[in-house]
């Protein structure tokens, strides 16, 4: 290779190096809302990226983090605010809500009802693909926090972390997608 040549790749190198942190075949996703079709959204884009083998992680933050609540985990030494939230929000994924045309439980029933009769997943079994595809979940710290939740009541899932935003922003930098859910 000519000197020139020689020179030409060693100033590329030195640009790529000091570029930062590459971007992956990753989706980041944040998970806002803790209703019952953003969150069938939400799993099925991640399950659907994983399985094109792409790294997914999820960050779920407010209102999402009570569908990620165990009901069989009855969690002690609650404060009179934490005992409040956790009575006024679902305990777990599936007491979770349509976000339009609920009706009083009646619009949530009916789609229940219509996924189960076209074989559509349901969350459970999202979850559970989600596990086994490799999908990572992160739960903010901060929102469990404020609603006085406790890692012990979450679901028992093979790649759930605590973590803050700074920590999902990190995965976030290097993600070749960003969702808002």
């Amino acid at each position: 290779m000519s000197e020139d040549l020689q020179k030409q790749v060693a100033e590329l190198k030195a640009k790529v190096d000091s570029a930062g942190p590459g971007v992956e075949d990753k989706l980041a996703m944040v998970v806002f809302s803790g209703e019952l079709d953003k969150i069938l959204a939400a799993m099925i884009i991640a399950t659907g990226a994983a399985a094109m083998d792409s790294k997914v992680v999820l960050f779920f933050t407010f209102w999402a983090t009570a569908a990620l609540r165990d009901k069989k985990k009855k969690v002690k030494g609650k404060n009179f605010m934490s005992k409040m939230f956790g009575w006024m929000l679902p305990t777990g994924r599936n007491k979770t809500k349509l976000s339009n045309m609920h009706m009083m439980g009646m619009g949530t029933s009916m789609l229940k009802g219509l996924m189960k009769k076209q074989n559509t997943p349901n969350l459970d079994s999202l979850f559970e693909t989600a596990a086994a595809l490799g999908i990572e979940i992160y739960i903010c710290e901060m929102s469990m926090d404020l609603m006085g939740f406790k890692k012990e009541e979450m679901i028992d899932y093979p790649n759930l972390k605590l973590a803050g935003v700074a920590t999902f922003l990190a995965e976030a930098a290097t993600a070749q997608m960003q969702l808002f859910v």
